[in-house]
């Protein structure tokens, strides 16, 4: 469990001379992103600056990190790759597979009895291949890493697309598919378009009932869910070193809700307060030695519009508590606001259910700042109106907060307290009734909300808050209900009211743990067996993916026009399909099954151009895929946001689909495809998708001169005979061109080029 402190005091060492050396690059004043990005570069590249948003870069991570969902297909792929122990430290976290139905010890208990030989695998490919071991029950994921991993200027990816939580301790960590993790494992470099910056400079001080869940609730509705693309977004101002350490992992975190890269703030009290109260108190004595260089140069700070591609101003001391959506993480009101929008949208005032925790607020912060609202409606005779669930985000903070009395105090209140896991956040929920479809409301203090992800019902109208507000609201049963204005009716008849949540940002008796759930990996790998049972459902050893044929693509059959939002959900659904996230044929089945067909606005129905019939997407696709006939997948904007799932590019390349062609991609989901040596390319006239047509067969041309910025032709054979040549554009570079002709990046590992 320790963190590597000889690998820290390396990456401090380097920072004075490589951010000298890129302040002459680049004939300026750095950001803290750049300076954290080129302390990462090789020596030779430290000295070249590089253009925002067009520049391909080769990074140099510190950490990888995965969670059990993604570290098996992530892991099946590094055992191909041919090394004896991963290159750089990594961590695998049990987080993913826990089903929240009950309660937390005997969900825990049925987690690990359903996804033994899961739990099996992961614990022993991590033995093996020197990678530490967090068990089921340990934590998520981002806390975890939050708690014992994050370093002010470090560099990390992780198999998750929360990842930037990091950011909150200053860390530069970006969400990736499973083989990036696979390619930093094996000791290879990682590459990234160098990104544009945003910065937000952050002023005033919060107090009452705002929170910093708040500040990302107001950046998401300034942004929406694509305006972050490509960008790291950098916070600043006094503002932002008056936030808890935790509190900046918060608004990192759901920074991917806009579809930032990641998201950051400099090193600061605050910070080394988190590192000494977490045990890390010799990190906070290196970075102190460095914190010059762990925040922006002073000039970017007095005039960012000049180091920024965009600047955004919030004053924390008007900021008012939000509640973003439903159906999407951007839509964002003021508590002000949100009972009017409400009562004149026809959403269900009734709230269900509230559910606070989260890899995005679970915090002692967070929870003994609910916890105060729990002990009112207790002490005032309050009795919650809705459910109420509380997910602890690692098992130090809930050994912590059940010592300090919390947990108790949500139990007085009728609170339910569910495993240190992701849960309801990722569809991990029994949530009882659910299948009826009904209308409904709830809230929680998770980051995603999109239609269906909690419990599978389209119908449930999710919406997103702060703890504080997510308690309060699940109090009063009643989602017009103000808590900064309005009163409720106690047990006695008379009217109360909520008074301003308080809570501590550490605890005061600091943190305790019995058993934290870390187990170390043996220091001879050699001796260790991975075990995978070959009659497994949930488990399948992987077999190449076959290198490109060396010509145009011709005769492909349109598999489906995906109308609208399609996110990594939409392609490959989480909730039950979890237990086959190490067995691609198996998970397969679930390929674009939520995607809506834009020629008859269903789900899961497309025309199979062989037979004249309608049936299941990936039915369809294996039909096509038996005749020897490869597809084309055509999508809207930001196809493939949301969750890293590497599955969303996987299963379209096992089951024979050879190109996404869309308006536009999604920054992770984009490089999944390259990596898993599929074509993912963007409509040059985003008005080319309505040209598309059902019956069309698909040729596309160029390939034979594929080049980097050089266009290609896509001809869309039409059923009556006529044609359209449309002009299609890409991304790739030279390197991702090499993925694409060996049929994946994994294939260019294993031949040692």
């Amino acid at each position: 469990m320790a963190f590597d402190i000889e690998m820290i005091k390396a990456v401090y060492a380097r920072f004075p001379e490589r951010i000298a050396a890129a302040r002459k690059a680049v004939g300026r004043p750095l950001t803290l992103t750049e300076k954290i990005l080129y302390s990462h570069l090789s020596e030779g590249e430290v000295s070249q600056a590089f253009e925002r948003g067009k520049s391909y870069v080769d990074f140099q991570p510190d950490r990888v990190a995965m969670q059990d969902a993604t570290a098996q297909m992530a892991l099946l792929q590094f055992m191909q790759a041919g090394r004896d122990r991963v290159a750089v430290p990594s961590t695998v976290h049990c987080d993913h597979l826990i089903q929240a139905e009950v309660g937390a010890v005997k969900d825990l208990d049925k987690a690990k009895d359903k996804n033994r030989e899961v739990y099996d695998f992961l614990a022993s490919v991590s033995n093996k291949y020197g990678i530490g071991f967090w068990k089921p029950g340990a934590g998520i994921i981002h806390q975890v890493v939050l708690e014992n991993y994050a370093f002010p200027g470090g560099m990390m990816i992780g198999t998750d697309s929360h990842t930037p939580n990091a950011g909150g301790l200053g860390m530069i960590a970006i969400g990736v598919g499973g083989a990036d993790a696979c390619d930093v494992m094996a000791g290879l470099p990682w590459e990234l378009k160098f990104p544009k910056l945003i910065g937000v400079k952050l002023t005033g001080k919060m107090s009452g009932w705002t929170s910093a869940k708040d500040v990302i609730l107001k950046v998401a509705g300034i942004l929406t869910v694509k305006g972050g693309t490509g960008a790291v977004v950098e916070y600043f101002g006094e503002g932002a070193r008056s936030l808890s350490a935790t509190g900046k992992g918060t608004i990192c975190n759901m920074g991917a809700e806009i579809g930032a890269t990641t998201s950051i703030f400099g090193y600061d009290e605050k910070s080394a307060a988190y590192l000494e109260g977490t045990g890390r108190a010799d990190i906070a004595t290196l970075a102190n030695g460095i914190a010059e260089h762990l925040t922006g140069d002073s000039e970017v700070y007095t005039e960012p519009e000049n180091y920024f591609d965009q600047v955004i101003e919030i004053n924390l001391s008007e900021l008012e508590p939000h509640v973003n959506g439903p159906f999407t993480p951007d839509l964002a009101w003021p508590i002000s606001k949100f009972a009017a929008a409400v009562k004149e949208n026809g959403w269900p005032a009734k709230l269900d259910v509230g559910l606070i925790g989260s890899c995005t607020n679970s915090s002692y912060e967070d929870i003994s700042r609910a916890a105060s609202l729990a002990q009112q409606a207790v002490d005032k005779k309050l009795t919650a109106k809705s459910e109420y669930t509380i997910t602890p985000g690692s098992e130090q903070v809930r050994y912590t907060v059940d010592r300090d009395g919390f947990l108790d105090t949500f139990g007085k209140m009728g609170g339910v307290v569910l495993a240190n896991a992701c849960g309801p956040c990722i569809g991990q929920w029994a949530r009882h009734g659910a299948d009826k479809q009904e209308k409904n409301s709830i809230i929680t203090s998770f980051n995603r909300n999109f239609a269906k992800r909690a419990d599978g019902n389209p119908n449930t109208h999710a919406f997103v808050a702060s703890p504080e507000i997510v308690t309060a609201l699940a109090i009063a049963g009643d989602l017009t209900f103000n808590p900064l204005t309005d009163t409720l009716l106690n047990e006695d008849g008379q009217s109360v009211k909520l008074d301003e949540p308080k809570g501590l940002e550490l605890p005061t008796k600091g943190f305790a743990v019995e058993d934290a759930g870390y187990l170390a990996p043996a220091e001879d790998g050699s001796v260790v067996d991975v075990i995978v049972d070959p009659k497994s459902d949930r488990l399948q050893l992987l077999e190449s993916f076959p290198a490109w044929e060396g010509a145009d693509l011709k005769g492909l059959k349109l598999l489906i026009k995906a109308k609208g939002k399609c996110t990594t959900d939409h392609i490959s659904m989480a909730g039950p399909w979890l237990r086959y996230r190490g067995h691609l044929d198996n998970i397969s089945n679930n390929m674009l099954i939520g995607a809506v067909n834009s020629f008859n606005d269903k789900t899961n129905s497309v025309k199979n151009q062989l037979t004249g019939e309608y049936g299941e997407v990936p039915a369809t696709q294996r039909h096509y895929k038996q005749m020897g006939i490869g597809t084309v997948v055509v999508g809207d904007e930001n196809y493939g946001e949301g969750s890293s799932r590497e599955h969303a590019a996987m299963e379209p390349r096992f089951l024979g689909v050879r190109a996404i062609l869309v308006k536009s991609f999604a920054r992770i989901h984009e490089t999944n495809l390259k990596k898993q040596g599929m074509l993912a390319l963007t409509f040059d006239d985003p008005f080319d998708y309505d040209k598309v047509l059902e019956d069309d067969s698909i040729d596309i041309i160029g390939l034979d001169s594929f080049a980097p910025g050089k266009s290609l032709q896509v001809v869309l054979h039409h059923a009556d005979g006529s044609s359209d040549t449309i002009k299609v554009n890409h991304t790739y570079n030279e390197g991702q061109i090499g993925w694409f002709k060996a049929g994946s990046a994994l294939n260019l590992i294993k031949a040692g080029i």
